[in-house]
């Protein structure tokens, strides 16, 4: 009887077993959610590395908190989410007001941190061809720009990344394009276009399926897609009003279309914590009372683990 109980038991245990993903912030202040955070890694049980929207809160391709980085996935490109600048080290600055004094374009951040880390830079509509001739500019291969449009996907190892639609914009400014053609853009006032911006699904191999908003406003998809079909149990909510869904229309997202299990606020555009705790009368205060679920804080550097279902079991 034991001898066929240690046969069965690794069997009846492999879905608790499954393993975990894990979600680190990489924001400007260490234990805090500030005003210019928007940067996350995941990590799939299986040991592959996401890196989203890298933005100015990652210190370049030799920020020590990076590690290996399999994927570079940018929702779209403003320089606050592709990065057009970027801190030099942590905690410079105040939280409000980061210090973000090097300038990489035309490059981009998540550029400079791909071709770094020979990583595939993942991203729909018509961006990944403005990636690809980044990459054989400075030398890098253009074949690492990959194309996921609405309704497809790509796999990653253990990690299948799908595009959904976003509402916002998703101009090109034109230093980061350079040169005479960029010269004039700026000279006009006006950007080149990328086609419109994307939101991520990410399913992992532990079966979590996440939902990363990207800039937006309300969109019918959120239910039709998001929550219906592919079934997000996690969310990373953007809730910086003005630019996107403010608090009370982030936290509609949630409760009426999206429903997950559980959500990351994202972009709050503001000083959201102090040692680690929510100020009061933040924007951020104002999502966590009104959402229904729980809201996690992505404090840099703190590493938060989630289960298949989407609840966070670390780290939280």
């Amino acid at each position: 009887m034991l001898v066929l109980l240690s046969f069965v038991t690794p069997f009846l245990l492999a879905p608790a077993m499954a393993g975990t993903v894990q979600i680190t912030p990489l924001g400007s202040h260490d234990g805090e959610f500030c005003s210019r955070d928007r940067a996350l890694i995941f990590e799939d049980p299986d040991g592959t590395r996401l890196l989203y929207d890298a933005g100015r809160t990652v210190a370049g391709a030799e920020d020590e908190r990076l590690g290996r980085i399999d994927v570079v996935l940018v929702s779209h490109l403003h320089g606050d989410h592709v990065g057009n600048e970027h801190i030099r080290q942590r905690n410079a600055g105040s939280c409000a007001q980061p210090e973000t004094p090097v300038n990489v374009l035309p490059n981009t951040n998540s550029v400079n941190i791909a071709l770094d880390k020979n990583a595939s830079i993942i991203t729909g509509s018509e961006m990944p061809k403005f990636f690809a001739s980044k990459l054989r500019t400075l030398g890098g291969d253009p074949g690492a720009s990959k194309l996921v449009r609405f309704g497809a996907s790509i796999r990653t190892a253990g990690v299948t990344i799908t595009t959904v639609p976003a509402v916002h914009s998703n101009g090109i400014a034109g230093a980061m394009i350079g040169g005479e053609l960029g010269q004039m853009l700026e000279a006009a006032g006006l950007t080149a276009y990328a086609g419109p911006p994307t939101g991520y699904v990410l399913t992992f191999s532990n079966g979590l399926v996440v939902y990363l908003s990207g800039d937006t406003g309300i969109t019918a998809e959120q239910k039709s897609v998001v929550r219906n079909h592919y079934g997000a149990k996690l969310a990373v909510m953007n809730i910086g009003d003005t630019y996107t869904t403010g608090p009370g229309e982030a936290a509609y997202v949630v409760n009426e279309l999206v429903k997950p299990r559980a959500v990351i606020a994202s972009h709050a555009n503001e000083a959201a914590t102090r040692q680690g705790k929510v100020i009061p009368g933040t924007r951020t205060a104002t999502f966590i009372k009104t959402s229904n679920v729980p809201v996690h804080l992505p404090l840099s550097g703190r590493t938060m683990e989630f289960d298949r279902n989407g609840q966070c079991v670390s780290g939280c």
